[in-house]
């Protein structure tokens, strides 16, 4: 047997081995393949997404692990994607990008990137994800189910795209989430009850939305670890239940602009870590709860444009962080409270504002340390004290103050107060004040008893007044009450009732000869009050009222105009807000919008060269305020020839601040594109991200324009081709004028120009600020030597002459 063996083993052995050495290296061969075969999966997946252009030196296909926007493990497997404001060509598609192969990816940010499609299903594969930013790209549709398959993901942004459905609920099954950020979408819904589930939330935001309901307040009263709550710029209504204190670690809450009811909850008072509260532009009634006093890590508190009243607390002086304060808009009485006079002393402090309220009694003698202090529309008495000298900004028009006019407060900040004086002759001319005259003494008596007779009168007025409302009412034909106001400003201090029906009056019921145009959401009449005074007035249709966007729109004029306060930005006298009507009161501009101006050849002609560059320069100073001296910068998004009106001066004023929006610059500021066609700035087309410099393209169109006379449109498409650039100065300006003989003029004009093409530089980073355009029309410059006759468009895009006008962007 053992011989036999011995023949088996020599005879078969060595080809049994051959077969055993054969196996093991295809054993072998497996293993080594599957080791390497992860990374070369996904450096196909890179290649044929078409994403990074691999032909390009850096992008070598290779050395994938050391590109700025790949990071990989020891292995050579990719862990990380980190793709922010990435531009290849017109866009990219997630649908390119093989997400199945990744199998090892921790990190994937695509911010920014123009990112286009939907959310792939094979997301749910990448079993090891934690970090997911998607923000600022144009995604659409709904967000895959697959999602809820992320269960180690601590960080969601998928804000400003275009994602529309319900409230993605996959959502709610991933319990590790620390950070979700769903803003600025179309999502539509309600918030699901099962967030309560999300017990690691810190931060949740989901404003910019159509999430409607009630805020279920007692489900999110779980999410005790959240730092941020953000549900504003929706359509929740309800009221704001007690269980909201439950969030001891909220140091952010913003509810703002939606249909909350009811009164503010005392339980408010525990969020004792609270340094943002933002319950504006809502329906909330009753007083401000004293115990909102608690919360002394506030800095800003934003509670205006609601139906609160009562007097304010007395203790707010206790906020000593307190940097903004705003109540304005509300139905709030009493007296100014003497601790907000303890605030002003505060080094913080940059802004109270309780105007349009009912605040009666004095301004306090003693203010000051901070900048801006607005009590205009209110129900003030006494004299204006001299430490108001020491606010940068301060309104307190419309108001009851008498006596002297401090040196300091400029004249429109107290205009609408009848019985305040100056020695200002200009003052007196332009402002309608009266002449102090020292001699001119009251008798002790009369000044007791006058205030009691008018508070008599006024007293007997409402009875009438309220007598005739009744009976108005009880009557079928609709008749409006008689009693006459002619004062637009009470629609401020009372309902809109009064003025309103002077309003219907003196425009017919808004007959249509009184309409003088049309604008995005609503018609523009111009009405003579009994008063004598002409106003523009913007109506919102009945049926525009029930589109959200016009309504939005409408509250956001509201709201902007309220806030700011320029020579050369348009006054918002009023509003009034009835179901059956809306309407904004402006200041009328005579000669209408710059566009119908320039579009006339009659007006054109009058509309001369010092008068076309003294409009560039009053729009570039308004910008700039907008965007440098507010609190919170602004962009206005709709720049153009038919929002910069003039009146009969030839001065502008910026108009239709509807789109306008508030830059956070610590936040994105994706939104869908607005404005005009022909001035929206190109990076709109495919960022959607909204800053400053979109404006300043726009500002760059409109004083081209300006000069040409007509929109500038063929030859900013034309401005690459070598007959466009040697094209002359003269040759584009309006032909309708007289060529320029003044020097300074001269100057004045190429000035214009040569800021226009630096404002329309296709890279918003090389545009300059419009803070620098401002400060350009203010330097003295030295005459050129060379003829406007030989100046080219090649020449005013140089370096040259932007250095020389003082346009270059530090």
């Amino acid at each position: 047997m053992n011989f036999t063996k011995y023949l088996v083993l020599n005879l078969y052995g060595p080809k049994m081995w051959i077969v055993f050495l054969l196996i093991w290296g295809l054993i072998i061969g497996t293993e080594s393949s599957t080791l390497t075969s992860q990374p070369e999966m996904e450096a196909n997946a890179i290649y044929n997404s078409g994403w990074w252009n691999t032909s390009h030196g850096y992008y070598n296909i290779s050395n994938r692990c050391n590109w700025g926007q790949i990071s990989c493990n020891k292995a050579g497997s990719i862990i990380q994607i980190n793709i922010d404001r990435f531009y290849s060509g017109w866009g990219i598609s997630f649908g390119t990008l093989n997400l199945s192969t990744f199998h090892n990816l921790e990190t994937l940010v695509i911010t920014n990137a123009r990112l286009q499609g939907t959310i792939p299903k094979e997301i749910g594969l990448l079993s090891k994800l934690t970090f997911l930013d998607l923000s600022k790209n144009s995604l659409v549709g709904e967000i895959p189910p697959s999602l809820g398959n992320l269960t180690q993901l601590k960080h969601l942004d998928i804000s400003y795209n275009l994602f529309n459905g319900s409230f993605p609920i996959t959502i709610t099954g991933i319990g590790l989430i620390i950070h979700l950020d769903l803003s600025s979408n179309s999502f539509k819904g309600e918030v699901p009850h099962l967030i309560k589930n999300l017990r690691q939330l810190e931060y949740l935001d989901i404003s910019y939305n159509y999430i409607d309901g009630s805020i279920p307040f007692d489900e999110l009263g779980f999410l005790k670890n959240l730092t941020k709550l953000s549900l504003s710029n929706n359509r929740l209504k309800g009221e704001i239940p007690s269980s909201l204190g439950n969030l001891k670690k909220l140091e952010d809450l913003d509810i703002s602009f939606n249909k909350i009811e009811g009164s503010i909850p005392l339980e408010l008072g525990f969020l004792r870590k609270l340094t943002t509260l933002d319950l504006s532009f809502n329906r909330l009634n009753g007083n401000l709860p004293i115990s909102i006093t608690n919360l002394t890590q506030l800095k800003f508190i934003y509670i205006s444009h609601n139906y609160l009243r009562g007097s304010l607390p007395s203790n707010l002086g206790q906020l000593s962080n307190l940097q903004i304060l705003y109540l304005n808009n509300n139905s709030f009485s009493g007296t100014f409270p003497i601790s907000l006079n303890n605030l002003t002393q505060l080094k913080y402090l940059n802004t109270i504002d309780l105007s349009h309220n009912n605040i009666s009694g004095e301004i306090p003698s003693t203010l000051g340390g901070f900048r801006h202090l607005l009590l205009n529309n209110n129900n003030l008495t006494g004299t204006i004290p001299q430490s108001i000298c020491n606010i940068t900004d301060v309104d307190i028009s419309y108001n009851y103050l008498r006596g002297p006019i401090p040196f300091c407060v400029k004249p429109y900040a107290v205009i609408g107060n009848k019985d305040v004086c100056t020695n200002s002759y200009y003052n007196r001319i332009y402002f309608h004040f009266h002449a102090c005259s020292p001699g001119n003494k009251v008798n002790h008596h009369v000044a007791i008893f006058l205030p009691i007779l008018i508070v008599l009168i006024l007293a007997f007025s409402s009875l009438v007044c309220f007598k005739l409302c009744n009976n108005s009412i009880k009557k079928n034909n609709g008749n409006t009450m008689t009693t006459k106001n002619g004062d637009v400003f009470c629609i401020w201090n009372y309902d809109g009732k009064i003025a309103h029906d002077d309003i219907i009056r003196a425009t017919e019921d808004f007959d249509m000869r009184y309409c003088i145009g049309t604008g995005a959401y609503g018609s523009v009449y111009k009405a003579q009050l009994p008063c004598g005074k002409v106003v523009a007035l913007k109506k919102l249709h009945g049926y525009e009222a029930e589109v959200p966007a016009f309504d939005e729109s409408f509250r956001n004029e509201v709201k902007i105009l309220s806030e700011i306060r320029h020579r050369h930005i348009v006054k918002l006298y009023g509003f009034c807000l009835h179901k059956r009507i809306m309407f904004l009161i402006y200041q009328y501009m005579e000669k209408g919008s710059l566009f119908s101006v320039l579009y006339d050849d009659v007006e054109a002609v009058e509309f001369n060269w010092r008068k076309r560059v003294n409009i560039v320069k009053g729009v570039a100073s308004a910008l700039s305020y907008l965007h440098h001296d507010c609190t919170t910068p602004i962009v206005h998004r709709d720049v153009s020839s038919g929002n910069i009106l003039l009146n009969s001066e030839w001065q502008p004023s910026v108009s239709d601040f509807g789109t306008a929006r508030l830059l956070q610059h610590d936040s994105s500021n994706r939104t869908i594109v607005a404005g005009t066609i022909g001035y929206i700035a190109p990076e709109l087309a495919y960022t959607m991200v909204v800053s400053e410099k979109c404006d300043v393209y726009s500002f760059g169109v409109v004083a081209l324009e300006t000069l040409m006379g007509r929109h500038p449109q063929e030859l900013l498409s034309s401005l690459q081709l070598a007959s466009t650039q040697n094209m002359k100065l003269c040759e584009v300006l309006d032909q309708r004028l007289p060529f320029p003989n003044n020097a300074m003029v001269l100057l004045d004009i190429i000035r214009v120009a040569v800021i226009a093409f630096a404002c329309l530089n296709f890279n918003p980073s090389s545009r300059p600020t419009m803070k620098r355009v401002s400060q350009s029309f203010a330097t003295e410059l030295t005459p050129l030597t060379i003829p406007l006759s030989e100046i080219s468009m090649q020449q005013l895009m140089s370096q040259e002459f932007k250095a020389l006008f003082h346009i270059l962007n530090h």
